[in-house]
Protein backbone atom coordinates (compact mmCIF):
# COMPACT_ATOMS: atom_id res chain seq x y z
CA UNK A 1 0.00 0.00 0.00
CA UNK A 2 1.43 3.55 -0.87
CA UNK A 3 0.56 5.91 1.58
CA UNK A 4 -1.22 8.35 -0.90
CA UNK A 5 -3.94 5.51 -0.94
CA UNK A 6 -4.08 6.48 2.76
CA UNK A 7 -5.44 9.88 2.67
CA UNK A 8 -8.39 9.09 0.77
CA UNK A 9 -9.34 6.20 2.83
CA UNK A 10 -9.12 8.68 6.30
CA UNK A 11 -11.58 11.34 4.03
CA UNK A 12 -14.16 8.70 3.41
CA UNK A 13 -14.31 7.82 7.55
CA UNK A 14 -14.38 11.10 8.10
CA UNK A 15 -17.34 11.76 6.22
CA UNK A 16 -19.04 8.72 7.35
CA UNK A 17 -18.19 10.06 11.36
CA UNK A 18 -20.09 13.85 9.95
CA UNK A 19 -22.65 11.96 8.47
CA UNK A 20 -23.46 10.58 11.40
CA UNK A 21 -23.15 12.75 13.60
CA UNK A 22 -25.01 15.24 11.82
CA UNK A 23 -27.74 12.75 11.09
CA UNK A 24 -28.16 12.19 14.67
CA UNK A 25 -27.80 15.59 15.79
CA UNK A 26 -31.17 16.75 13.55
CA UNK A 27 -32.82 13.80 15.59
CA UNK A 28 -31.79 14.63 18.62
CA UNK A 29 -32.67 18.09 18.27
CA UNK A 30 -36.01 17.37 17.10
CA UNK A 31 -36.40 15.21 20.20
CA UNK A 32 -35.38 18.08 22.15
CA UNK A 33 -37.69 20.65 20.40
CA UNK A 34 -40.96 19.10 20.45
CA UNK A 35 -41.00 16.91 23.40
CA UNK A 36 -40.12 17.82 27.15
CA UNK A 37 -36.85 15.91 27.33
CA UNK A 38 -33.73 17.90 28.27
CA UNK A 39 -30.16 17.79 26.93
CA UNK A 40 -28.96 16.09 30.96
CA UNK A 41 -31.73 13.04 29.81
CA UNK A 42 -29.43 12.15 26.73
CA UNK A 43 -25.76 12.79 27.53
CA UNK A 44 -25.08 8.75 27.56
CA UNK A 45 -27.05 8.33 24.70
CA UNK A 46 -24.73 11.19 23.24
CA UNK A 47 -21.04 9.68 24.12
CA UNK A 48 -22.38 6.34 22.79
CA UNK A 49 -23.41 7.47 19.51
CA UNK A 50 -20.50 9.68 19.29
CA UNK A 51 -17.64 6.34 20.33
CA UNK A 52 -19.87 4.19 18.01
CA UNK A 53 -19.57 6.59 14.91
CA UNK A 54 -15.69 7.20 15.36
CA UNK A 55 -15.40 3.48 15.27
CA UNK A 56 -17.82 3.11 12.30
CA UNK A 57 -15.73 5.70 10.85
CA UNK A 58 -12.61 4.00 11.60
CA UNK A 59 -14.09 0.42 10.00
CA UNK A 60 -14.54 2.52 6.52
CA UNK A 61 -11.60 4.12 6.54
CA UNK A 62 -9.79 0.68 7.28
CA UNK A 63 -11.84 -1.20 4.90
CA UNK A 64 -11.10 1.59 2.43
CA UNK A 65 -7.32 1.10 3.06
CA UNK A 66 -7.10 -2.26 2.94
CA UNK A 67 -4.41 -2.54 5.50
CA UNK A 68 -2.45 -0.72 7.67
CA UNK A 69 -6.25 -0.39 9.84
CA UNK A 70 -4.65 1.18 13.24
CA UNK A 71 -3.06 4.24 11.13
CA UNK A 72 -5.96 4.66 9.07
CA UNK A 73 -8.37 4.61 11.76
CA UNK A 74 -5.62 6.66 13.53
CA UNK A 75 -5.56 9.42 11.36
CA UNK A 76 -9.58 9.52 10.76
CA UNK A 77 -9.51 10.23 14.65
CA UNK A 78 -7.30 13.02 14.73
CA UNK A 79 -8.75 14.52 11.58
CA UNK A 80 -12.43 14.63 13.32
CA UNK A 81 -10.33 15.79 16.85
CA UNK A 82 -8.81 18.38 14.76
CA UNK A 83 -11.51 19.64 13.02
CA UNK A 84 -13.71 19.84 16.86
CA UNK A 85 -10.74 21.74 18.02
CA UNK A 86 -10.77 24.27 15.16
CA UNK A 87 -14.43 24.96 15.45
CA UNK A 88 -14.39 25.23 18.68
CA UNK A 89 -10.84 27.55 18.85
CA UNK A 90 -11.50 29.62 15.70
CA UNK A 91 -15.39 29.61 16.40
CA UNK A 92 -15.69 29.93 20.06
CA UNK A 93 -12.28 31.51 21.49
CA UNK A 94 -12.34 28.33 23.62
CA UNK A 95 -9.44 25.11 23.99
CA UNK A 96 -10.02 21.70 25.19
CA UNK A 97 -10.78 21.47 28.52
CA UNK A 98 -9.40 18.32 30.25
CA UNK A 99 -12.81 16.60 29.94
CA UNK A 100 -12.67 17.34 26.15
CA UNK A 101 -9.15 15.69 25.45
CA UNK A 102 -9.78 12.64 27.54
CA UNK A 103 -13.06 12.16 25.15
CA UNK A 104 -11.13 12.95 21.92
CA UNK A 105 -8.35 10.24 23.22
CA UNK A 106 -11.27 7.96 23.79
CA UNK A 107 -12.37 8.90 20.14
CA UNK A 108 -9.07 8.35 18.42
CA UNK A 109 -9.10 5.01 20.12
CA UNK A 110 -12.02 3.66 19.27
CA UNK A 111 -11.85 5.14 15.10
CA UNK A 112 -8.25 2.74 15.48
CA UNK A 113 -10.01 -0.34 16.67
CA UNK A 114 -12.38 0.42 14.15
CA UNK A 115 -9.66 0.61 11.39
CA UNK A 116 -8.16 -2.26 12.51
CA UNK A 117 -11.55 -4.25 11.50
CA UNK A 118 -11.82 -2.28 8.69
CA UNK A 119 -9.23 -4.01 7.32
CA UNK A 120 -10.39 -7.46 8.35
CA UNK A 121 -13.59 -6.60 6.91
CA UNK A 122 -12.11 -5.72 3.35
CA UNK A 123 -10.82 -9.44 2.68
Amino acid sequence: MTYKNLFPAMLYGLITVLVIAVSFSLIISSLLTFTSLTEASFSWFILILSFTALFIGGAVSGKKAKEKGWLSGLGTGLLFTLITFLIQYLGYDKGFTLDQYMYHGGYILSSCLGGMLGVNLAK
